[in-house]
């Protein structure tokens, strides 16, 4: 099965780099571009990649704005897209995350992080690069945690239902491990990890490994201090 991805760059010796990289695997097919991010969205409704690869700051409509025009809550058919970013757009990061991307990598990612990036997403998944969440999470986790940032007496209901396991897979999601990180930690293996967080995302009606974060934080089962 072959993968249509665009990309969404304004930076033309960035897109072109991007374009050769996808362009040489035999399941990535690079079928658009755009320079700016309102193209970028007409662009993408137009040819519904399975991936668009965004940039945050984009011309003339910005990458956050354009992800939530593609993939935010209200959009009935969105587009999966995939955020590459840096340490010094943190905020952005926080606004894109709330605006419906589906994963965020850093833009010093080697090629081969950013290719199987690309597959994840595609997949259903979403992606999160621990070092991006660690971050974020660090740094914005005030807006997201419960006031004053102390954890909750009780969890809400469906959190609270949750099995033992389960739960300590939610709170190492949330501190930004990756599956292989969380079967080290809990001595499992990555297929019982993925299904651990299967379960977590059916469980409480999440979309992906992103809104599970969020959630995490927000009703104190981790706090920014973990």
């Amino acid at each position: 099965m072959t993968l249509r991805v665009m990309i969404c760059e304004d930076q033309e010796l960035v897109r072109a780099g991007y374009a050769m990289i996808f362009s040489a695997q035999p399941d990535l097919e690079v079928v658009g571009e755009a320079a700016d991010g309102r193209s970028g969205v007409a662009e993408a409704r137009r040819l519904r990649p399975d991936v668009v690869v965004m940039d945050i700051r984009l011309p003339v409509l910005d990458g956050i704005e354009a992800t939530r025009l593609l993939a935010g809550p209200e959009v009935t058919d969105p587009v999966k897209v995939l955020v590459v970013t840096t340490f010094n757009l943190d905020e952005y990061v926080y606004e894109a995350l709330r605006a419906g991307a589906s994963g965020f990598l850093l833009k010093n990612a080697p090629p081969r992080e950013l290719i199987d990036g690309i597959r994840t997403v595609a997949a259903g998944e979403s992606l999160l690069a621990p070092a991006v969440t660690r971050h974020l999470v660090g740094r914005f986790a005030d807006r997201i945690r419960p006031a004053g940032g102390r954890r909750q007496a009780a969890l809400p209901e469906e959190v609270a239902a949750l099995a033992p396991r389960e739960t300590e897979v939610l709170r190492l999601i949330a501190e930004g491990l990756s599956n292989t990180e969380i079967a080290d930690r809990m001595v499992l293996s990555r297929e019982t990890v993925k299904t651990y967080v299967s379960r977590i995302l059916t469980k409480l009606d999440l979309r992906d490994r992103v809104q599970a974060v969020v959630l995490a934080h927000r009703v104190g089962l981790v706090s920014a201090d973990d």
